[in-house]
């Protein structure tokens, strides 16, 4: 077929990248950020939303406007995980900001278009790669394989939409009841009389259910890590005598509180950073594959093919987005200094191209994406960078402002290459994808950053009801490096359990970390959506879990996290 037909094909009944597919993107987008940003504050981790989008998208294009084009669908969802790219970014990093009491101490508006420019060098840097890593390596991609698979099948993507849309409302009404009486909690450990330091209390939340069930066998580690802690470890500490004394009662704590705060927390940190490191490590080879991969691109001139945009264009955006880092790096602070603003900026957009290189390769070879222990490994060169400021508050608001701009960029690198993963299996145009990526990029960092001061002035992050737990583990790891008061002996060991268990196996180390980091009650109530799915996967086979099972589930997602933010709104009103 020539290029002529093609272009016949492409414009004529087989729309692509259309307004309306833009438009329906943003607004899709707009709600998958606001639902995942909102569950990755409670959980610590966020998940893949081009399903998502490609399930609605449905729901949209096709059941309500009667369009049937499978390639414009496929740019719905690109736009909308574009908009989507900025929730687990920000939401890994932007919190300790506030965690260590520095919300007043940043300009969100510098933030918010450093984050824009951060995901416009994120999707610059990964696109000389897609002919390398989807054409020629032929990455498996799950998920991008699995988003091909719903838009090839128009009328199962109609009844996931129903299964989604059903299951939102009856979470939305179930987690509007629970804001509107307080009960949050159920202490079934009390009244089985547990003793305190198993800690049976239960986080009464579809959606963190049905976080679990999405993540199916890969939530196993994350929640045999919470396990371990409580009714493994703290038995044998307590039969043993070794409980540790809180240093504010001078006593031996059984408090499942208190021994997350003075035991498990710190050790959960150190397996996240280590695991971090181990896969930084391991994952050198893919970097040095990477950089054949666009030698070979340069001498047979891939990169200037018609189908993809022009590489003087992507020289353009990623200029112009390194030069606004450093912008941002240097006005983040009265005593930054032009030298070691653009310092920052040089390392950070560094480090954007090495770590999306990284994910990139992790993601397509085994759908696992450290993009949280990159994000502590940016923040702490970044830290060592500013630190010679003379203030402390000025070198960390700086540090994680420059470190949110590069974990954009990081989430935004490895999304566009799902998303081409999933339109080479459709046939989409790849540079129709990419500017569909640019197109919805921009949007996502000011939802976000709007969002977080949203729920920070409602709620509290870093409390009980968010949590933020990457936040919180970034906000310790601030203040150790800043004050010099760290736990080394639990962070070392910490360090080499997850080093250990990542070697071991891709991404372990950090998910079983998290298990021990996050309050037991959501790990509990998280193990009832892993331990749902291997059951249905078992008894009724992974059909059912691609058909109803993941559609539910991203529905109670969806309706739990937005009654959640619509009471974080009308509690700010109340307020006023």
């Amino acid at each position: 077929m020539n290029s002529a037909t093609k272009e016949v094909v492409r414009h004529g009944p087989y729309p692509e990248l259309t307004p309306v597919a833009v438009l329906v993107g943003y607004f899709l987008g707009a709600v998958i950020a606001v639902s995942i940003g909102y569950a990755a504050l409670i959980l610590g981790f966020s998940i893949e939303g081009s399903e998502l989008a490609a399930i609605l998208g449905f729901a949209i294009l096709r059941g309500m406007l009667r369009r049937n084009s499978i390639i414009e669908n496929n740019i719905v969802q690109t736009v909308a995980s574009g908009v989507n790219g900025a929730s687990s970014g920000l939401m890994f990093s932007v919190p300790a900001i506030f965690i260590l009491g520095y919300g007043t101490d940043f300009n969100p508006i510098l933030l918010t278009f450093g984050a824009i420019a951060g995901a416009f060098l994120g999707i610059g840097f990964i696109i000389p790669l897609r002919k390398q890593m989807i054409d020629y390596e032929r990455l498996t991609y799950p998920g991008g394989v699995a988003v091909a698979t719903i838009l090839k099948s128009p009328g199962a993507g109609i009844r996931k939409a129903m299964f989604l849309l059903t299951a939102a409302v009856i979470s939305g009404g179930l987690h509007y009841a629970s804001q509107a009486t307080g009960v949050e909690y159920w202490d079934l450990g009390g009244q089985l009389g547990w003793p305190d330091y198993m800690n049976g209390i239960w986080y009464l939340s579809l959606l963190s259910i049905g976080v679990g069930y999405i993540a199916g066998k890969g939530g196993v580690a994350f929640i045999i890590g919470g396990y371990v802690c409580y009714w493994v470890l703290s038995p044998l500490l307590s039969g043993s005598g070794l409980l540790p004394v809180d240093p504010a009662s001078g006593e031996v704590t059984s408090d499942p509180d208190r021994l997350r705060l003075l035991l498990y927390r710190p050790v959960g940190i150190g397996m996240l950073i280590g695991g971090a490191i181990a896969g930084v490590i391991m994952a050198f080879p893919m970097i040095f594959s990477a950089v054949r991969s666009m030698q070979n691109a340069a001498r047979t001139e891939a990169a200037l093919s018609s189908d993809e945009m022009p590489i003087k264009l992507l020289y353009f955006a990623i200029g112009g987005a390194a030069i606004l880092l450093a912008v941002m790096a240097i006005l983040s602070t009265d005593k930054m200094g032009i030298g070691r603003g653009v310092t920052m900026a040089l390392v950070g957009t560094l480090w954007i191209w090495i770590a999306g290189v990284i994910l990139s390769e992790a993601i397509g070879r085994t759908n696992w994406s450290p993009l949280s222990g990159m994000t502590l490994i940016a923040v702490t060169i970044l830290i060592f960078i500013s630190s010679g400021l003379g203030d402390s508050k000025a070198a960390i608001v700086s540090a994680v402002m420059v470190g949110a701009a590069a974990c954009v960029a990081m989430s935004q690198a490895t999304d566009l290459m799902l998303d081409l993963k999933t339109g080479y299996l459709v046939g989409a145009t790849p540079r129709q994808q990419q500017l569909g990526q640019f197109l919805g990029a921009w949007l996502g960092p000011i939802l976000i950053v709007a969002l977080i001061f949203v729920l920070h002035e409602a709620y509290t992050l870093g409390s009980d009801k968010l949590p933020a737990p990457q936040g919180q583990a970034l906000a310790s790891m601030v203040n150790g490096i800043v004050g010099g008061d760290v736990p080394v002996q639990k962070y070392l060991a910490g360090a080499g359990l997850g080093a250990l268990l990542s070697i071991a196996q891709p991404g372990l180390g950090i998910t079983v970390g998290l298990g021990f980091y996050l309050p037991f009650a959501i790990v509990l109530t998280y193990s009832i959506g892993t331990l749902l799915r291997v059951f249905t996967d078992w008894k009724l086979g992974h059909r059912f879990a691609d058909d109803v099972g993941i559609p539910m589930a991203a529905g109670v997602i969806v309706g739990e996290a937005l009654v959640g933010v619509g009471f974080a709104i009308y509690m700010i009103l109340e307020a006023v």
